[in-house]
């Protein structure tokens, strides 16, 4: 029973299967780099899957949305190709490390200047005004910022920070790992300068797939951190300075880009809507089941049942007296249920939360395929965990 659908979605889509098992057996040649018509199909399979993403997402322009390896490959496109020595970005504790790393690592490289703003343990949001205080500190070039926690799955107050941060002059980039496919926005309304987010978690897309909108017009400020054949401008010694090509080096994981563009069809097909209905739903269910066990602590505002309005399908809990990791192997080898336990790449969310040193939590993350009798079973298979102790 697969509950860890925030690292990656599974089962899914059939016609995901079939997409790329048809690929694969049939075409299975680059993109950008023939006239002959396996080339074309491909351009075509590649263009049509930017402009669903466009569509489901409400991106600014299909022109304008890079096709990546994964989220983590997006958010360094941007943090690393946009920042110069003296310039300041501010982030929050809830990032992910795929933001806190390179923040560092630049730190360490160039003398990158940045700012954490901390968030509420117990609604899980971060508090605009909080944002707004370290940006009138100093000025600083780029905002990052979380669409949802991937240890709470709470939804922060995206619109309301971003207007802020433009008011004082600075960029925004948001993370949709969590959110894209599960929680209905669309770029555009929120108003951010560059968006990231994974193709194979609520995308439903394979590995190694990921998604980078830029606004148009901004493309002008990034320094591409990677070099080389676009299949375009090949007589120029430099990299191409347009979309998408700008970010787009060598061949592209097409096997990988022909299931997103199956599974984007599928989701616009089912509604963002009502998948998220469906995941919100099961995800309350197995909250109000865990409130009601002793020795169970959620952590955020699904510990509490009145705080719950919206968020992603992740919930965080442990057991009294249980190392995570030893709840989550118990939980996979006794009752065949897959969860994450320990940190979730998100070192600094634990310890806001206060669950660093219990060295994290049991994750549970339903999907779309999720159904009401498998969130039964595990709130059995937890009760009798908890008993046990």
């Amino acid at each position: 029973m697969y509950l860890d659908n925030a690292a990656t979605s599974f089962p899914k889509p059939e016609s995901v299967y079939d997409a790329v098992d048809h690929w694969m057996r049939n075409n299975g040649t680059a993109f950008g780099r023939g006239q002959h018509a396996l080339a074309e199909a491909n351009g075509h399979m590649v263009q049509q899957c930017r402009v669903q993403l466009t569509r489901l997402l409400g991106l600014p322009a299909a022109s304008h949305v890079a096709l990546t390896f994964n989220c983590t490959d997006s958010l360094n496109l941007i943090i690393r190709g946009l920042v110069r020595p003296g310039d300041r970005v501010i982030a929050t504790t809830m990032e992910h490390n795929s933001v806190l790393r390179p923040l560092h690592q630049l730190q360490d490289e160039i003398g990158l200047l940045f700012d954490l703003v901390d968030f509420d343990p117990v609604t899980g949001l971060v508090d605009p005004a909080d944002f707004e205080r370290s940006l009138h500190e100093s000025s600083a070039r780029l905002a990052v910022i979380s669409h949802a926690s991937n240890v709470t799955g709470v939804i922060q107050p995206v619109r309301e920070i971003v207007d802020l941060a433009h008011q004082a002059g600075t960029m925004v980039m948001l993370d949709a790992a969590q959110t894209a496919g599960h929680v209905p926005f669309s770029m555009k309304d929120l108003d951010v300068d560059f968006l990231a987010a994974a193709g194979h978690k609520g995308l439903l897309g394979p590995l190694g797939t990921g998604i980078l909108a830029v606004r148009p017009g901004l493309e002008k400020l990034i320094q591409p951190i990677r070099c080389g054949g676009t299949g375009s401008s090949s007589e120029s010694m430099r990299q191409p300075s347009q979309m998408p090509d700008l970010l787009e080096s060598g061949n592209m994981n097409l096997p990988g880009i022909c299931g997103l563009q199956a599974s984007t069809q599928w989701l616009s097909s089912q509604t963002v809507d009502a998948v998220h209905r469906h995941t919100l739903d099961l995800t309350k269910r197995l909250a109000a089941g865990l409130r009601d066990m002793n020795g169970v602590r959620i952590y955020g505002p699904l510990a509490d049942d009145a705080a719950v309005a919206d968020c992603c399908p992740i919930l965080s809990m442990n057991i009294d007296g249980l190392d995570c990791r030893d709840v989550a192997m118990i939980l996979d080898q006794s009752f065949d249920i897959q969860t994450r336990a320990g940190l979730h790449c998100a070192p600094l969310a634990h310890r806001t939360l206060n669950t660093f040193d219990l060295n994290g939590a049991v994750r549970f993350s339903p999907g779309c395929f999720t159904e009401e009798s498998q969130i039964d079973a595990a709130l059995s298979a937890i009760a009798e965990i908890a008993q046990s102790q």
